[in-house]
């Protein structure tokens, strides 16, 4: 069977009328960031901002469309709503601002429960790039998965995700209808954008089309019964960290950062956005905090050293632990093969079990929280 095409998903798309505008929704402009990439299609339908989700059957009907058609494995359609609107007319009253409350109840109007079989959601997160994040993540999330839990990875970095090299995973992911079957390794159910597009290909998405991938990356996901699911935060304290801590009840949240100064400037950034949106921080992780001579086995501070530690302490939160610059980590790491798995009897793979258990042991102590109600005014 031949593959589908993009101009054949448009043509499929060009026969479903927006009804409030009475055209279709392709002449209408309405269709961007279309993706076709070995029979899985994704793409985002924009609307006004004050249609918002009412406008969620339209986006049903372009996915109902184009699953049609053949050759179609699956389709990811997001909605999004922008707010490009021309300035009010010279004189025209600024209309008041809705109630307290008011924003996050009408964003949560309406909304499937997002991983309903999960029992906890753990974010790992870094206020710069460059620290060592992923690799944190993936190996955690191993760590947990040899002390006995059902553990998922959700790679929540949209334009740079690196979970499938650090996996080793290839292919795409099955699909039943608009469901998708996450992919697995050593144990862990896992999905990624990157499992979607080319890994070359670069997501020009716009903030709102994030967010909304996001979410159908958590509701429309087989993940099943997990006792966690580590997301692999983007860096920084953007669109996704706020989605997450909006629409996702996190248990907590694992801070990576180097030694240095300049990064831990930025960490405290990402311990204080999660404090502020009432998501417990589980700890701090310092990564590369020793570089050991693999001919000599000379140590020597790279990055500096202890700077993780006396910032926890500074800052009233766990140090969960060091893990060393080592070249071990970096080779499995781009090989696929995850250290805690490969060589779990190595002093690496022990530096990440002892950071898995103190996560493991909050988690067991019931640390999860009920949805948050966020209001931003």
């Amino acid at each position: 069977m031949a593959e589908v095409t993009a101009d054949q998903v448009r043509g499929a798309l060009a026969r479903v009328v927006d009804p409030e505008s009475g055209k279709d929704v392709v002449s209408a402009g309405m269709i961007s960031g279309l993706v076709v990439k070995s029979g899985h299609v994704g793409f985002a339908v924009e609307v006004a901002p004050e249609r918002g989700p009412k406008a969620d059957p339209l986006r049903q009907a372009c996915t109902k469309a184009v699953e049609a058609l053949p050759g179609v494995l699956s389709v990811s359609a997001v909605l999004t709503a922008h707010s490009d609107k021309a300035a009010p007319p010279a004189g025209a009253r600024k209309a008041a601002p809705p109630p307290p409350g008011a924003r996050a109840a009408e964003a949560g109007a309406g909304n499937r429960i997002l991983a309903p079989g999960v029992k906890a959601i753990v974010a790992v997160a870094s206020g710069k790039g460059g620290v060592g994040k992923s690799t944190t993540a993936v190996n955690l999330a191993m760590g947990l998965a040899r002390l006995g839990k059902k553990v998922g990875i959700l790679d929540a970095d949209i334009y740079g995700p690196s979970i499938p090299r650090m996996l080793g995973i290839k292919g795409k992911p099955s699909a039943d209808g608009r469901t998708l079957n996450p992919m697995e390794a050593f144990g862990v159910k896992a999905m990624s954008m990157g499992f979607l597009v080319d890994e070359d290909t670069p997501m020009i998405w716009r903030g709102p089309m994030v967010m909304s991938a996001l979410e159908q990356m958590l509701r429309d996901v087989a993940w099943g019964d997990l006792d966690v699911l580590i997301v692999d935060m983007p860096p920084g304290t953007g669109d996704a960290q706020l989605t997450m801590a909006q629409r996702v009840p996190l248990a907590g949240s694992v801070i990576v950062s180097t030694p240095q100064d300049i990064a831990l400037l930025d960490a405290r950034k990402g311990l204080n956005m999660f404090r502020k949106v009432d998501v417990p921080v589980f700890g701090l992780v310092e990564n590369m905090s020793t570089f050991v001579c693999p001919n000599c086995g000379h140590e020597s501070h790279i990055f500096g050293h202890g700077g993780a530690r006396r910032t926890a302490e500074k800052m009233g939160m766990d140090f969960l632990g060091e893990v060393p610059l080592d070249i071990r980590v970096r080779e499995t790491s781009d090989e696929g093969l995850p250290i805690v798995m490969t060589d779990p009897d190595g002093p690496q793979a022990a530096a990440y079990m002892a950071i898995a258990e103190k996560v493991a042991a909050k988690l067991d102590r019931g640390q999860a929280r009920a949805a948050p109600r966020i209001v931003m005014d």
